[in-house]
Parts: C-alpha cells; sequence; structure tokens
C-alpha cells in the first residue's frame, strides 16, 4: 500500500510508524482496529493533509462514503500543489458514489482533466473514454469484462458477465482509479480497472442457451438479430478464458481471441479455478469450430425466445437451440 508523503510538512517518526501500522492491518481487512490508528494519526498531525487521505482511502474500502467525502475534503484543503494530487482522484470516487455532481467536477477539474460544460454545470459527469476492461468481483471469483467508460470512474459493462459474478449487462459500475493488470488488442494496451460497487444495476436478465450453430457465421447472425434489437448476446464458448491470478494482473499480450493454440496463461480446474476473462472480440480465429455453442443473452423475458425462434428460421437445417435458461 502506497502512502503519499508531501514535502511541506515532515510528519514525526511516530505518525510514520502509527501510519504504517494501519496499512498493514488494511492490507489483513482489519479495517476497525486501522481505522483506530489512522485516527490517532490524525490527532498527531491534524495539518497533514496525508493524515485526512489516508482516512478517505480507508472510509473508501468500507464503503463509507459519507465519510470518505468529509475526510476527503479536509485532505484537499490542506494541499500545497494545484493540480494532480491522488486526494482530488480519491475525491472524485467518492462524490460520483453519492451522487455529488458539483463536488465530482470540482474534483476532475482540480486534477487536471478538462470537462465539457461550463462553470454552472452541475449535472452528471458525462466524458467519452473509450473502451476499457473492468474487473468485476476482484476479492472474489474475479472476472474480468469490458466496458464503456462514462467518467473517470464509472463502467458500462458491454460483455455479458457470467452468472457467478452477480452482474449483468449494462450495468454501471464504480472503479478503483489505479489500473491492475492491462488487456491486448489490436497492438493497442488497455488498463483494467478494478470494480468497487454496483453503481446502478440494469433491468436486463442473463439468460444461456446452448446453440446447435453449424458455422461461425450462423453465431454471427444470432449476435447481430439480437444487438439490433437493442440488447446483447454473447458466445461464452469462445469469448471467456481462464487465467491464473497472476496472469489476471498483468499485460496479456495474447488477450486478442486469434491464438490458434492452447495458451500457457490459461489456467484453472475443478479443485482450483482460475479467473474469468472475457476477450475483446468474438471468437478466436484459426481454432476447430465446435458446432454446440453455450451463449449469453442479454434480453428481456418477453423476447429472448422470440429472437431465437427467428434465428432458428432464418436457417432451420443448420440451427438449433436448447436448454435456455435465467441465470441472473
Amino acid at each position: 500500500m502506497r502512502i503519499f508523503h508531501r514535502a511541506r510538512h515532515r510528519p514525526s517518526a511516530t505518525w510514520r510508524q502509527t501510519t504504517d501500522r494501519a496499512f498493514t492491518l488494511i492490507g489483513d481487512g482489519r479495517y476497525e482496529d486501522a481505522g483506530a490508528l489512522l485516527v490517532m494519526a490524525a490527532d498527531l498531525e491534524p495539518w497533514l493533509s496525508d493524515s485526512w487521505f489516508n482516512l478517505a482511502l480507508l472510509h473508501k474500502f468500507r464503503r463509507d462514503w459519507e465519510q470518505a467525502r468529509s475526510a476527503g475534503l479536509r485532505a484537499v484543503a490542506l494541499l500545497d500543489r494545484e493540480h494532480g494530487a491522488p486526494d482530488w482522484w480519491n475525491l472524485g470516487i467518492t462524490a460520483t458514489a453519492l451522487q455529488d455532481w458539483p463536488l465530482a467536477r470540482r474534483a476532475w477539474q482540480a486534477y487536471g482533466l478538462r470537462l465539457p460544460g461550463g462553470p454552472g454545470e452541475t449535472g452528471p459527469v458525462a466524458l467519452d473514454l473509450g473502451t476499457t476492461p473492468v474487473r468485476l468481483s476482484p476479492d472474489g471469483e474475479s472476472e474480468v469484462v469490458w466496458g464503456r467508460r462514462l467518467d473517470p470512474a464509472r463502467i458500462e459493462v458491454l460483455s455479458i458477465p457470467l452468472p457467478s459474478s452477480g452482474r449483468r449487462w449494462g450495468e454501471v459500475v464504480l472503479h478503483d482509479g489505479a489500473p491492475h493488470g492491462e488487456r491486448v488488442t489490436d497492438g493497442v494496451a488497455y488498463p483494467v480497472f478494478d470494480e468497487i460497487e454496483l453503481w446502478a444495476p440494469s433491468p436486463v436478465p442473463t439468460y444461456v442457451v446452448l446453440l446447435q450453430a453449424a458455422t461461425a457465421g450462423d453465431r454471427d447472425a444470432l449476435e447481430r438479430l439480437v444487438a439490433d434489437a437493442g440488447y446483447a448476446a454473447e458466445d461464452w464458448t469462445s469469448s471467456v478464458r481462464l487465467l491464473c491470478r497472476a496472469c489476471s494482473e498483468s499485460r496479456m499480450a495474447a488477450d486478442d481471441g486469434l491464438a490458434a493454440h492452447h495458451d500457457p496463461h490459461d489456467d484453472g480446474d475443478a479443485a482450483h479455478p482460475g479467473h474469468l476473462s472475457h476477450l475483446s472480440q468474438g471468437g478466436a480465429a484459426g481454432m476447430s469450430w465446435l458446432v454446440e455453442r453455450e451463449c449469453g443473452i442479454a434480453a428481456p423475458a418477453h423476447l429472448v425466445r422470440t429472437l431465437l425462434d427467428r434465428w432458428v428460421g432464418a436457417a432451420p437445417d443448420s440451427r438449433a437451440y436448447r436448454d435456455l435458461e435465467e441465470v441472473c
């Protein structure tokens, strides 16, 4: 755990020892004990912005957003530089969690970001930051999916997560600011951000279905049909892989769906499951085609079977489906 020190006020040895001990406890998940030590550190050095920044971090880890905002505001009030301090970024995440949009705008701008709208703008921050991966449930059975960045702290999920994540297509998750690994596609590296919590749920359920698709073109036709209806289908057979933790959290240059061989980074078995990761492209070119495909579909209950029947009806000799089930 990195603690940011500044040169204006040199903290005492007692402050440093107390703070170091607190972050050791945080690493062990002992937030209550860590909180007592960080309050002690703030009493020792109340004029030091680090004292309040560290408390704000702890409250963020605990998802106590009101306390995180209070400590974060005290931290930024004591800063001795105008732009780029992590205190502002942390405060921006906190304000986004609380939907305190004036404070979020103030925080991102103070950090050094340019936002659309004039000085009187108070609505939600809306930016076009492109797509990037996000790691759902980073402390549990994690799964890396692709999403659209709405602002510096929110991502809308574009992949269809597996039911084990408890997440749905179209949900918006709050994410941390420090990247934790990379995914590479078409030679471009994209940072992987860790989810903090669900920010906005999706009303669209997730279904799993077994397809009989004679060719990749048949599979693609279903994905296009569902997308044209405003929803999503994803061939999990080719888009999801298991990775060991070390690879999931590192730079994955092979994670572009183009490798024809078994990737040496793939890992996981029944006794020691790996970490799930969605490829950035729909399939793996060059791999032998399996007619039976496990597919995730995100669509309303009244529409999902209609779309599948329409897909089969367009080419009944090469398409079929069975075992349709809502899973999330």
